[in-house]
């Protein structure tokens, strides 16, 4: 289901000059107990970035997920990018979460980053409703504008295709514009407010329970704090 979509992320992340980094020791791929499910995961070192990270689960019909955070360098102060895909094969459901998540909700922060997510949310209504996430609070570490949708296979192969590739170009277009205006927060401000990010996310992310029933709780234990988000292993 997501393997054009990882294949297209993989390109851009090259073709910007990123390089594999090797994950943490047995955090690159698993595969479970009952041999029906795999996970796969990227590290990246790109250019303006300090840090990018991709995953792509195939469990079959039953679920195949791709999810994938960029953590800008911290003389940057863009948000962070947000990708969060999955699709319950058997059921025919779609959850899809695209954003440019931000460090801070200031109006003028807002202004600054979201010219190019802002167009996309008119453009695809069905991927933007009024439906709320249930684990996480709209109102931090995402936008307005985010593209959100719990929809079926119309969503799936008609509307998210053609938002997603958009996403990643609205995305390499306001990197390209950050490389060439100052940032308005400092190096060590981005730096707390990314491990922050880390934090929240490591206490309430839903996929833990997921890589658990898939992997066991050690593996997903490990692979929650030492890779998804390891700034949350910091005191």
């Amino acid at each position: 289901m997501f393997d054009p979509f990882l294949n297209d992320l993989t390109s851009r992340i090259v073709d910007s000059g990123g390089t594999p980094v090797a994950p943490p020791d047995g955090l690159a791929e698993c595969h479970g107990a009952k041999g029906q499910s795999v996970i796969r995961s990227w590290l990246w070192q790109v250019p303006g970035f300090r840090r990018w990270r991709v995953t792509r689960l195939d469990a079959g019909d039953s679920l195949q997920v791709l999810n994938s955070v960029a953590y800008p360098a911290a003389g940057n102060d863009q948000p962070l990018l947000g990708v969060d895909l999955l699709w319950f094969g058997a059921r025919a459901k779609l959850v899809a979460v695209l954003d440019f998540q931000p460090l801070v909700q200031d109006p003028s922060y807002l202004d600054r980053h979201y010219d190019g997510l802002r167009s996309l949310t008119s453009r695809f209504p069905d991927l933007h409703g009024g439906e709320a996430m249930r684990s996480f609070d709209p109102h931090q570490y995402f936008s307005p504008w985010l593209l959100f949708c719990r929809g079926g296979v119309e969503q799936a192969q008609q509307s998210l295709p053609h938002a997603y590739s958009l996403f990643l170009d609205a995305y390499w277009a306001l990197t390209a514009e950050a490389a060439g205006r100052p940032s308005a927060l400092s190096p060590e401000r981005v730096e707390q407010l990314q491990a922050a990010y880390d934090q929240y996310s490591a206490e309430r992310d839903p996929a833990h329970g997921l890589f658990t029933s898939h992997f066991g709780k050690a593996w997903a234990d490990r692979f929650l704090h030492e890779f998804l988000f390891p700034a949350s292993l910091q005191p």
